[in-house]
């Protein structure tokens, strides 16, 4: 990270990196904390679902209920996520980035107390609705995060800014599963604690974020204060000639021509936009179906049969959450000399490979006493490649696509796919991994395959380049499928009429 920070500073001005992390604490953190932080707790909260159950009504309650009640609590983060989502395009057009970044925190904060108050109310329903507002909170926060921060970042420097989000993402995963071991917060009497926590990281935000500018792409494209723009700049950027940056604003607004912002139906409904539309979801549904859940699953048996005691797999599976932060930090170094497209087609490339080998050694686990050493070793390289790959550039890809008109409805539509794969993850995983066991990293495997490939003939490479640079990209693919449409045509006119 500090390597990162050194590369970032010879660049920019050091409030662009403090604005870095005020939006990260407050935005990917607090997504990638809550999916974490709620596995340590879950038999202390199903206790107190029981326990509840028995002082309210005299009998203690089914335990198909209290399981229903759980699953309830777990998934109905992502209900709340695709609320947030669905409003984030009209707060983001109406209030600005900024201010709803700080209304967002007022949320949090809310939802921090419900959990922080569930135990001495002895009311899990308030575990169930602050679960649900943290959903909101995390869908909205996760968006505007990358909205605010693509439209403050340079055009050199907009891949290794984009891909903090997804290193405070996995920094806020990372720190739920250390705040949920039982030498910190991962005991009975403190869990309330621990859910509550997200309120510590939303006040900071609050505290801190007013001292920092608007985004400077919103206020020169979608308010036209040029000034104001400018100024934002010279503070996030340092005085420097601004000329080049200015001018690219000013020709994507002229592209725009007052355009009001578009909605999520008019994604789907513009066919200038249709090749970035697809490349959106088939990107988004290659990443969350890249089988990274599966390696969280199957690491506690892999490292239990390889000789690590089932107390100690949590410090072992903190070590992978590590590695993920590390590879992302290494992306960010590489991702603006490498450039998106290869870094994908690798990453995805090697994650297949791996989900190969990862079937056979764990296929062939018991036959040879190092066979599970080599699947702990497979599970630390799948999680680099994914870190190098997929996860560390996808979202600076996504983040690239589109003009400043059509950017929020299309975070809208990143976080629509989000939030319903991490639940429909939730809902099937269990089920694909007693139906198939070892042989479900081969779905994956096939997605890895199909994702490399679409990639390598559809994705072209957005490095170094502006908003409409990459939109004529976009367009000369649409218009090379239409001269492959009527060459086919042509030659098929030509076979008629010759016989």
């Amino acid at each position: 990270m500090f390597a990162c920070l050194i590369f970032v500073l010879q660049f920019c001005h050091r409030m662009l990196i403090l604005m870095m992390f005020v939006l990260g604490i407050g935005g990917s953190f607090q997504n990638g904390f809550h999916t974490s932080v709620i596995n340590s707790p879950s038999l202390y909260i199903q206790s107190f679902i029981n326990d509840t159950w028995m002082e309210r009504y005299g009998k203690p309650v089914e335990a198909k209920t209290v399981k229903l009640i759980w699953s309830i609590i777990v998934s109905i983060f992502s209900a709340g996520g695709v609320v947030g989502v669905l409003s984030t395009r009209y707060l983001a057009v109406k209030y600005g980035r900024k201010k709803c970044m700080l209304y967002n925190n007022i949320i949090t904060i809310v939802a921090s107390v419900m959990m922080g108050l569930s135990y001495s109310a002895k009311s899990f329903e308030l575990i169930l609705a602050g679960r649900f507002i943290y959903g909101i909170s995390a869908g909205i926060g996760q968006n505007m995060h990358c909205l605010y921060l693509t439209e403050s970042a340079p055009k050199k420097l907009r891949g290794i800014v984009n891909l903090t989000v997804v290193t405070f993402g996995s920094i806020g995963k990372c720190w739920g599963q250390v705040l949920g071991l039982r030498e910190h917060l991962g005991q009975e009497n403190l869990w309330p604690l621990l859910l509550a926590f997200n309120g510590l990281p939303a006040l900071i935000q609050l505290v801190t974020l007013p001292f920092f500018p608007e985004a400077p792409r919103y206020l020169l494209i979608d308010k036209g204060e040029r000034n104001m723009c400018e100024r934002a700049l010279e503070t996030l950027w340092g005085k420097k000639d601004l000329t080049v940056e200015i001018e690219d604003m000013l020709a994507e607004q002229a592209t725009i021509n007052g355009e009001k912002p578009k909605r999520l139906l008019d994604l789907f409904k513009d066919k200038s936009v249709r090749w970035q539309v697809i490349t959106t979801i088939m990107a988004c549904t290659f990443l969350q179906f890249s089988g990274l859940h599966l390696i969280y699953s199957y690491s506690f048996y892999i490292f239990g049969t390889a000789g690590v005691p089932i107390e100690q797999s949590r410090y072992v599976t903190v070590g992978i959450s590590i590695t993920e932060i590390l590879t992302s930090v290494a992306c960010g170094l590489c991702i603006e000399r490498i450039g998106r497209r290869l870094l994908l087609c690798n990453g995805y490339s090697f994650m297949a490979l791996i989900m190969t080998l990862l079937t056979v050694t764990l296929t062939l686990q018991d036959w040879f006493f190092w066979m599970p050493y080599c699947s702990v070793f497979l599970i630390f390289v799948y999680v680099i490649s994914f870190g190098m790959g997929p996860a560390g550039t996808t979202g600076s890809l996504l983040a690239e696509l589109f003009l400043q008109s059509y950017r929020p409805a299309a975070y809208v539509l990143i976080g629509i796919i989000k939030c319903s794969g991490l639940f429909l993850i939730g809902l099937v995983f269990p089920f694909i991994i007693d139906g198939l066991g070892s042989f479900s990293f081969l779905i994956f495997l096939g997605n890895s395959l199909c994702a490399a490939v679409f990639v390598f003939l559809f994705v072209p490479e957005t490095k170094g380049k502006t908003i409409l640079e990459i939109s004529e990209d976009f367009k000369k693919i649409k218009l090379n499928r239409k001269n492959t449409k009527r060459s086919h045509k042509d030659d098929s006119t030509f076979v008629v009429t010759k016989f």
